[in-house]
């Protein structure tokens, strides 16, 4: 049986946290930032966690 490969945009945007949990970053943050409040880009700045109803599919993608 053949290897199931890993989706190359998910190992790309996902990282595994030493509780098992996934780490992703904010959308919105990369262009047209002039019209962005400096609260807003600053808030964007900081990761988070993938949402609960997500975590199944983003750990699909990922082979995990």
């Amino acid at each position: 049986m053949p290897k199931v490969k890993t989706n190359s945009s998910a190992k790309k945007r996902f990282k595994l946290t030493g509780s098992g949990k996934i780490k992703r970053k904010h959308a919105f943050k990369s262009h047209i930032l002039t019209k962005k409040e400096t609260k807003q880009k600053r808030n964007l700045t900081h990761a988070t966690l993938v949402h609960k109803s997500d975590e199944k599919n983003v750990k699909a993608m990922l082979n995990i």
